[in-house]
């Protein structure tokens, strides 16, 4: 299962690989710290996940999950965000998200949902 990373934060980027290293299955196709980077990537590298932030440089996640869904409903996404508001997660959600979590209170939930998702992809 490739996974893509698109948050501006070095230091959760690399808590996030540590924590799907566990996973063999797993491969990080790439990550981006930008808007334009986040959606050029994931038309290039194709991922079947996006663990993706709603506040970055450049634009926003939200518009990162727009492209997605447009191209490639069946791309699963995962929102990390910092900015866990209500109004966030219902936009996020009615845009195709998969999964909405806050990074301050939700981290363990993100291994939890690849291990998810890899069980399902093996039936």
């Amino acid at each position: 299962m490739k996974v893509f990373i698109a948050d501006d934060s070095p230091i959760l980027c690399e808590r996030l690989k540590t924590m799907l290293s566990d996973f063999p299955e797993v491969e990080i196709s790439g990550q981006a710290k930008d808007t334009p980077e986040a959606i050029k990537f994931i038309k290039e590298l194709k991922p079947d996940v996006v663990i993706l932030d709603i506040r970055m440089p450049g634009g926003s996640g939200i518009e990162v999950l727009q492209s997605i869904k447009k191209d490639r409903p069946d791309i699963k996404v995962i929102v990390f965000t910092n900015y866990p508001y209500p109004q966030y997660r219902k936009k996020c959600m009615d845009l195709g998200a998969d999964f909405f979590f806050a990074k301050a209170t939700e981290s363990e939930e993100v291994p939890k949902v690849i291990e998810q998702l890899l069980k399902n992809a093996k039936n």
